[in-house]
């Protein structure tokens, strides 16, 4: 075989380098359609596979916890806790795109204390590769809580270290903190039905909520 020309070296190289971007945009494709996968059944796992055509999808989930609960943890200042995640696709974003409103009681202080922020979309766990956890933030530096589908979907396990939260009963005070203790890092909260989380939506959204059902 005869030594190949400089014509020929340029035209293998543009050759070479074309497969090789095509082979990146089908990657690419595929990573975008595996993930696209993955948070579509997400959705359908979050919401019970009740997901709004149009509007958004509500899921609730809650826990009170009794007395022998919090005698087995005794440093658990938290009481009962409530969660409504929401979703619904914006006109800038076709993917949807989650909140949530989180509702506390405390053993140590007096009144019903509430949060709320923007979660985004779900992702990768940093745990587990193949589960997707939704990572919700407060405005204004106000912490975080992260939220996973357990218990074949019956469940969610609310993990935090620090969250912005406002005393309900008293709405001309400023936001204070909930910071986790020993006891009050991680959560797992039980599906119920919506009628259990009206007192964390905005009444446009109870009334949209309850007519889905």
């Amino acid at each position: 075989m005869g030594r190949l020309s400089n014509g020929d070296i340029m035209q293998f190289r543009a050759t070479t380098m074309a497969i090789l971007s095509a082979v990146t945009v089908m990657a690419a494709g595929a990573a975008r359609a595996e993930n696209a996968g993955d948070t579509d059944a997400f959705a359908k796992r979050m919401f019970a596979g009740n997901l709004a055509s149009q509007g958004k999808s509500y899921a609730c989930f809650t826990r009170r916890y009794d007395a022998a609960h919090l005698a087995r943890h005794p440093q658990q200042k938290t009481t009962a806790m409530k969660l409504l995640v929401s979703a619904e696709t914006v006109p800038e974003d076709q993917a949807l795109n989650y909140s949530f409103s989180l509702g506390v009681k405390f053993s140590d202080r007096k009144g019903n204390f509430d949060s709320s922020g923007s979660c985004g979309h779900p992702t990768a766990s940093q745990d587990t590769a193949d589960k997707l956890t939704l990572g919700c933030g407060v405005d204004c530096d106000g912490g975080g809580l992260s939220v996973e589908m357990v218990n074949a979907d019956k469940s969610v396990m609310v993990r935090l270290e620090r969250l912005a939260i406002w005393n309900n009963d008293k709405p001309d005070e400023e936001r204070t903190g909930f910071n986790a203790g020993a006891d009050d890092r991680a959560f797992r909260l039980d599906r119920v039905g919506l009628d259990e989380c009206k007192s964390l939506m905005p009444k446009k959204d109870e009334l949209a909520a309850l007519d889905e059902k």
